[in-house]
């Protein structure tokens, strides 16, 4: 009896227009689901709001419900047992995609278990979806016993599903980067779970409906039979990854169900020996690229605005998409002709040895070669003690003070990690010590994490995100705005301009250190007040000796704060750099290497347990940036650092966020602690900026403290340009500007931050809590939430700071 599509007397043209309609419902439904959840989590994650547990879980049952109630019906209903069994696999298909979707309930940062349950959870998927095959072939006796095939044709083809899944690799090991040894082998126990599991689903059954009983027809199960397991094939790959791995599965591994009929046809009616092996090689391999060699927590709209991981994921799914379907008309053409012969046996062989040399001397040559996974963020529970420090301000009071603490802290961490860094390196684990926060930052994985989470003197550990590198880095940012003929809206706005010309003080005497992209130290506004020296520029990400900048977000701050030719509010003012944001996702350590060199800064190579300078620390530090859970912070990771250079008498001048107008968005360190200066943001209007983040801040503090201008406002970008950006992030180094002015204008001021903080509210204007939003004044509990004491007035501050 005919079991096809087209014959077996019971198939109506109906019933394949409904299939035809339920099959492409599925991958629309699918691509939606999974394009939208990701949107979602990437939304959430830019506004700053707690990451949904439950999103992917709500969405695999809705994708569950919306599609099995279209699948239920073909898988029961029609008359044809070949479009009945092809619902039972679509709806199998679907289930086995809700359940893989409920492991994205656990969170990013522990990639290394949401891939073991990955693994176990398809495994196990697959052993059901394989013994309720058995039963179903047994009762309705679709798959015919028949002597086994030449063992020719079984090794022919399995050698080419491993040669194509490897095709389908290249791209990844070319562009992407692996993540940690367990991460690694954690990605190929999962992946070769999901070819199981594709396997099972697109078994004997499966394929007897196009091949079984009459003479082979291998155009039919090309077309058709490809056709249908392509959608098998959509669904399992939108379950396998966490939110973002899956989106280059849902562009290259349908198509794969072309060749994987190729390869079916060549082994003729004998499916149920030869199908298994090639689907779990093939299929396996090509989910093994997304999930090994990319992060995830990477595949985000916050490395987007760049030729970042976002861009090199695309590409590597654009070439997965042509090499999939240049597959598939390959083994079509030569393994599916009525009268095509198999290849030789050595031959198939030669050809996936010659793959298997190409991905190996592609992944050492044009690809990122070795292991780039996370490290661990050690804090320690017992941090110094910076209680009775010497008192006195202006600049040798303020050195004085910040020379003490160096010397507190540099004792309390050598004295307290003594015994954690001899285990660390008797267990030879790669570690790096910090003493502004006692902490240590170690290589390792889970296992080690739980080793040094059970250590008495360890209080917790975090997770410090690694950016894995790129195949190459992205090109310089570069401004297309006009060089400013006269002092920007921003400088009058604030009256920087006034100050300059009336009070004749231009932040002369004062250093302002910048801690964020880098800084293009041979901008014409920035190139002549680089204070210089061997530690003025510290660079823990690419070891650059002197000051650059690829993304520009440094530049621009830095040419705000202190920029020459108007766009400074200290033209006269010093600056030294660090770059802690080299992609615009940092971590906890990256953040701590600048904060601790601003603290006490050292030549290059230097140690700074040993050669840090404190007297050398810059006055005003400006950082635009926040570190989220993404990266690895908790709410009070940094607090010793803001602490201790409190104590120092240093001030920290930080953006408030760009999450507004959410209430309670001042979230990520450092903005929300109490002895941070926070900076919101207001437009040319001098109405509060929509995505100016309000608070309260975590236990009830109000932030921000001061706005200052933040949209549109015109700076340097590297390479001698100008570019007008949007953000917190611009408004910051133009308080921390102010301040440079104010502390030349009475160097008596140095150090006394809380005399500082008090002039700068006293003398800050007025503006609306309100935003175009129609936001009310009393929205976050009151206009401290909104706009702190009100927008700067640097006239008014250095007029005050004189008296």
């Amino acid at each position: 009896m005919r079991a096809d599509y087209s014959s077996d007397g019971a198939s109506s043209p109906w019933a394949v227009v409904a299939a035809v309609l339920v099959g492409c419902w599925a991958v629309a439904v699918t691509i939606l689901s999974q394009t939208g959840g990701w949107a979602i989590d990437q939304v959430l994650l830019i506004t700053a709001l707690d990451r949904l547990v439950l999103l992917w879980p709500l969405i695999s049952l809705l994708t569950v419900l919306v599609i099995g109630t279209t699948a239920l019906p073909l898988a029961m209903l029609p008359r044809s047992s070949a479009i009945r069994d092809t619902g039972r696999v679509w709806l199998a298909g679907t289930l086995a995609l809700g359940v893989l979707g409920l492991l994205r309930a656990i969170p990013p940062v522990h990639h290394e278990a949401y891939l073991a349950a990955l693994a176990a959870t398809a495994a196990l998927l697959a052993l059901v979806a394989r013994q309720v095959s058995r039963r179903l072939a047994g009762a309705a006796d679709l798959a015919p016993k028949v002597a086994r095939p030449p063992a020719l044709r079984l090794s022919v083809a399995t050698r080419l599903a491993v040669a194509a899944g490897l095709a389908l690799l290249v791209p990844w090991v070319w562009l992407g980067a692996l993540g940690g040894l367990l991460e690694t082998v954690l990605a190929g126990l999962a992946a070769a779970a999901v070819g199981a599991l594709a396997a099972a689903l697109l078994d004997a059954r499966f394929w007897g409906h196009f091949t079984g009983g009459g003479p082979p027809r291998p155009a039919r199960l090309v077309l058709l039979g490809g056709l249908a397991a392509g959608v098998v094939l959509l669904l399992v790959g939108a379950g396998a990854g966490q939110s973002g791995a899956q989106l280059p599965l849902l562009v290259a591994l349908p198509p794969a169900g072309f060749a994987l009929a190729a390869l079916h046809a060549l082994t003729g009616r004998h499916p149920r020996i030869a199908g298994r092996t090639s689907t779990v090689w093939l299929v396996g391999l090509t989910v093994f690229g997304p999930l090994a060699f990319t992060d995830p927590e990477e595949i985000s709209l916050l490395l987007a605005s760049s030729r970042d991981v976002p861009f090199w994921v695309a590409v590597a799914a654009g070439a997965g998409l042509v090499v999939a379907l240049v597959l598939a008309l390959a083994y079509g053409l030569l393994l599916a002709r009525p009268a095509a012969r198999p290849p030789r046996p050595a031959v198939a062989g030669l050809t996936t040895l010659v793959l298997l040399v190409a991905v190996a001397a592609v992944g050492v040559g044009a690809g990122q070669p070795g292991l780039h996974g996370e490290r661990l963020f050690v804090l320690l529970r017992e941090q110094a003690d910076l209680a009775d420090l010497p008192a006195g301000t202006g600049k040798a009071g303020r050195d004085a003070r910040a020379g003490e603490v160096y010397r507190r802290l540099v004792a309390t961490a050598e004295r307290t990690q003594v015994d954690l860094r001899s285990e660390l390196r008797r267990l030879r684990l790669d570690h790096r010590p910090y003493y502004l926060v006692n902490a240590i930052e170690v290589d390792g994985g889970p296992a080690v994490r739980a080793w040094l989470t059970s250590r008495p003197e360890v209080a917790r550990v975090l997770v410090s995100q690694r950016l894995r590198p790129l195949p190459s880095p992205a090109e310089p940012s570069a401004g297309d705005a006009p060089a400013p003929q006269g002092p920007p809206w921003n400088i009058t706005m604030i009256g920087a301009d006034r100050v300059w010309s009336e009070l004749r003080v231009t932040g002369a005497g004062v250093t302002v250190g910048s801690s964020d992209s880098g800084v293009d130290g041979r901008h014409p506004t920035l190139a002549e007040n680089y204070r210089g020296g061997d530690d003025s520029w510290f660079d823990p990400w690419n070891g650059t000796r002197t000051p650059t900048d690829r993304s520009g977000h440094g530049t621009h701050t830095t040419g705000s704060a202190v920029g020459r030719g108007g766009i400074g509010v200290a033209p006269g003012a010093d600056w030294v750099g660090c770059v802690n944001l080299d992609r615009n996702l940092g971590n906890p350590a990256a953040y701590l290497d600048c904060l601790q060199f601003m603290l006490a800064p050292f030549p290059p190579g230097g140690d700074p347990f040993t050669d840090g300078r404190p007297t050398r620390a810059p006055e005003i530090l400006t950082n635009s940036w926040g570190c989220p859970p993404i990266e690895g912070c908790d709410p009070m990771a940094l607090r010793p650092a803001t602490d201790a250079l409190e104590a120092a008498g240093i001030l920290v001048v930080a953006a408030a966020g760009n999450s507004g107008p959410l209430c309670r968005s001042v979230q990520d360190p450092p903005a929300p602690y109490p002895d941070v200066l926070t900076v919101g943001a207001v437009d040319q209007q001098r109405r509060v900026a929509a995505f100016s983040s309000r608070g309260p801040a975590p236990g009830g503090v109000a932030k921000p403290d001061l706005m200052a201008p933040g949209a549109d406002v015109l700076s340097a970008m590297p390479g001698g340009g100008y570019a007008t950006l949007d953000g917190t992030s611009m408004a910051t180094p133009q308080v921390a500007g102010v301040v440079a002015l104010m502390w030349s204008a009475n160097p008596d001021l140095v150090g006394d931050l809380d005399r500082t903080r008090q002039l700068l509210r006293a003398t800050a204007t007025a503006v609306p809590a309100g935003t175009g939003s129609a936001e009310r004044a009393d929205a976050c509990g009151g206009t401290q939430n909104v706009i702190g004491a009100g927008l700067v007035n640097a006239y008014a501050a250095v007029r005050a700071a004189r008296s």
